[in-house]
């Protein structure tokens, strides 16, 4: 079964993994697969490096959807049946619109974009990205403009921040800590109380910042967008459990991405959340077979000399250690994760900076299994 054939009706598809695997570079392959495959499709990257759109044979990407020239794409001597849109997402920026969604009109929309707490907060808040990725995905899903989505997350060190996102959002808002701070009698009565009015007056007079009064107007913004926010989050937990929801597991066979992948598959079950695949990228794939290091300089004596033949011989011993290593990754990773057949995904002697280098990865990503040489 190909992964065009496992990933089947998924509508969303969301690729996880340790940094530095090429995880990235997966998920735009894996968008550019489906859309030579008749699909519309969107891939969102958080890739600070804007290494996607660079393979992707753009200038730069924003935070809404690009189509992908397609004359661009012929040039490189792809045809598409479908469409490829493409996005790197602006985390501050997706918190400012998300708030411009919530509130209730323009008028409170200012008033929360405009308060200093709100700025310093949305920047700490939006710069974790998990729950501004997820947040932009559930935007996008719910316009419906897509067939498919494809989620380039961030490294899987953050696995339970991306994953619990939606649930310690729904908690905060209906946790006893901000009921308390949103009573008409809340913050700024309590911080006065105590005593530490003085020192907020003096602050205000020298910095020119009321401190109490910003609080004081947060949360009474705030309070108007209280359901939103929890309806959203609520929203967000649904989506990453739908049946058209999967993940994709992306590792390279080297040990720490490989306990990466095997950690965060633990996490998915534990949420009761949906593996639709492994895919391990990087992989050396052709070793010595039945041949020794002797018989390889054997060969290479005639036409390359002594010298240079057994240093060939000596080379292609060391990459028959790395295809070793790398099938005892795989197995471990087949066995761990359940996996009978892994999407392998074979080591390249180049960095992927542009089509002809996505498009290899494409091929080998939806290529036939039972197909030796795939």
């Amino acid at each position: 079964m190909t992964l065009h054939d496992r990933l089947g009706a998924t509508s969303m598809c969301i690729c996880v993994g340790s940094g530095g695997v090429g995880k990235t570079t997966v998920s735009a392959a894996l968008a550019l697969g489906l859309a030579r495959r008749g699909q519309k499709v969107a891939v969102v990257t958080i890739d600070p490096a804007r290494r996607l759109a660079t393979s992707l044979g753009l200038q730069e990407l924003d935070n809404e959807p690009r189509l992908v020239d397609p004359a661009i794409l012929r040039a490189g001597g792809i045809e598409l049946e479908g469409e490829l849109w493409a996005m790197m997402l602006d985390a501050k920026r997706t918190f400012d619109d998300l708030i411009l969604r919530l509130a209730p009109d323009p008028e409170a929309a200012e008033e929360v974009l405009s308060n200093r707490i709100y700025r310093e907060l949305s920047s700490a808040v939006a710069g974790s990205q998990e729950f501004t990725a997820i947040a932009k995905l559930y935007d996008l899903h719910r316009e419906g403009s897509f067939d498919t989505i494809v989620l380039d997350t961030p490294p899987s060190r953050n696995a339970l921040d991306f994953l619990e996102a939606p649930r310690r959002l729904t908690q905060f808002f209906e946790g006893r800590a901000l009921k308390v701070l949103l009573a008409p009698t809340g913050l700024a009565a309590r911080v006065v109380g105590r005593g530490t009015g003085a020192v907020f007056a003096i602050l205000s007079r020298v910095t020119g910042v009321d401190l109490v009064a910003d609080l004081s107007v947060f949360f009474r913004s705030l309070a108007g967008l209280i359901d939103g926010f929890r309806e959203r989050a609520l929203g967000v937990q649904a989506l990453l459990a739908d049946p058209a929801t999967t993940f994709l597991i992306v590792s390279s066979p080297e040990r720490a991405p490989t306990e990466e992948a095997i950690f965060f598959a633990s996490q998915l079950a534990a949420a009761e959340l949906p593996l639709g695949g492994l895919i391990v990228n990087r992989v050396h794939r052709r070793g010595l077979g039945e041949r020794t290091p002797a018989a390889i300089a054997d060969a290479l004596r005639d036409s390359l000399g002594d010298r240079l033949a057994a240093r060939v011989a000596a080379n292609a011993a060391d990459v028959d250690v790395l295809v070793r290593r790398d099938r005892q990754a795989i197995a471990r990773l087949s066995e761990a994760l359940g996996e009978s057949a892994p999407v392998i995904v074979g080591h390249l002697d180049h960095d992927v900076s542009d089509l002809a280098g996505l498009a290899e990865i494409e091929a080998q990503l939806f290529a036939d299994p039972t197909d030796p040489d795939g």
